[in-house]
């Protein structure tokens, strides 16, 4: 005959009956401690495991493995779960440290035409060549253990990140001479603040952005509509018709920019823009130029154009190389594509062309003077 269960007698300080009563109301604590201090509150009011539970809405052995966890640990104890042993691991350290070698081979070395591992292929040969090299544990193993025993070693073995082997060796001293002319720009701006004007010298930073794509549409797009459709629609199907360079640069005294669109940007167009900006200043205004290392800018045909101008007209400052960054025409190109070339549809190279050089002069009814200050007073 089952006899009957026995009230477990439970004893509460002060001090945790008020916390239990807090938390009890708490809406932040988890829910599982939360219905704990109800249970036990509940309980001190009448000892019973079947009453407890059938005005709390839980069964009645929920609250007797409550109480028997209170009465053995303590009553705050008891609102947290306690510790599970857990299963033993069954991948060896040794498999461990071979799948950590593996992942940090790439896919290709090992015979697949993936350049890279991707955890799913690096779950299926650790499977397939585990055991046959000696670890029995991988026979079974699965992605999602995969990303774990990657992510414990910190090993990322589908992503890339770039480094730079082949440095410029002058890149310090080339950087240097950048910032003395971004210094020469502050220090002739403060002489324009002061109400003197100098016009012997232009500072201009140039570049070339290349492959601006004219694109058609092949279907007309459709406008917005109220409550029904946010944005405009446009046919996934394009025309190409070509692309076009732009060359510009900018005055970093007067914020004006000095413009060309063109099909290429060889030495002829090179060599077009100086002589846009050789006839935009004064005979007498010595042009300092800052511009990367491509091509057109140091062949003959350039050389032997500047050679036509009279001695100090144009002053070269290059930018060392994979440090086009230091120049400050590129925030200008990168705020145009953002504006004006994004998302743009023409029906033609020329009618790409105009609304590029609507773009310049629009941006040249209120010029914008930029400044550089990344590292400016080690040029002082």
């Amino acid at each position: 005959m089952a006899r009957w269960r026995r009230a477990i007698e439970l004893s509460m300080s002060a001090e945790e009956i008020e916390h239990l009563t807090s938390l009890s109301r708490s809406r932040s604590e988890p829910a599982r401690r939360v219905q704990r201090a109800r249970i036990l509150l509940a309980y001190r009011e009448r000892q019973s495991f079947y009453a407890v539970g059938r005005s709390l809405g839980v069964h009645h052995q929920t609250v007797e493995r409550c109480i028997e966890r209170a009465l053995a640990f303590g009553a705050l104890a008891a609102l947290d779960d306690r510790p599970h042993p857990g299963k033993e691991p069954t991948i060896t350290p040794e498999a461990r440290a071979w799948l950590a070698s593996l992942a940090c081979a790439k896919a290709k070395e090992h015979g697949y035409p993936h350049e890279l591992w991707t955890t799913r292929l690096l779950a299926a040969h650790a499977r397939k060549h585990g055991p046959a090299a000696g670890h029995s544990c991988l026979a079974k193993l699965v992605q999602g253990t995969v990303c774990k025993l990657l992510a414990r070693e910190e090993i990322k073995p589908h992503k890339v990140r770039y480094y730079l082997e082949q440095r410029d060796a002058e890149f310090e001293q080339k950087m240097a001479e950048v910032l003395c002319v971004y210094r020469e720009v502050q220090v002739l701006k403060k002489i324009a603040e002061s109400g003197k004007s100098d016009e012997s010298v232009a500072i201009v930073s140039y570049d070339e952005k290349p492959g601006i794509q004219a694109i058609a549409t092949t279907s007309p797009d459709l406008p917005p509509v109220p409550g029904v459709h946010a944005t405009f629609a446009r046919d996934h199907e394009y025309k190409r018709h070509g692309t076009l360079s732009l060359l510009a640069g900018i005055d970093l005294l007067t914020g004006k920019v000095h413009a060309l669109a063109k099909d290429r940007h060889r030495s002829r167009e090179f060599i077009e823009f100086l002589k846009l900006l050789d006839a935009a200043y004064p005979a007498q205004t010595a042009i300092k130029v800052i511009l990367d290392n491509h091509s057109a800018h140091i062949s003959r045909e350039t050389r032997a154009w500047l050679a036509t101008r009279p001695d100090g007209r144009f002053q070269f400052t290059f930018t060392p190389k994979h440090g086009s960054w230091l120049n400050l025409v590129e925030g200008f190109f990168s705020k145009f594509a953002r504006s004006v070339l994004r998302h743009i549809r023409v029906t033609s190279k020329y009618e790409l062309k105009q609304r590029i050089m609507a773009g310049i002069n629009d941006i040249n009814r209120h010029p914008v003077i930029h400044t550089w200050s990344y590292k400016l007073a080690e040029a002082a």
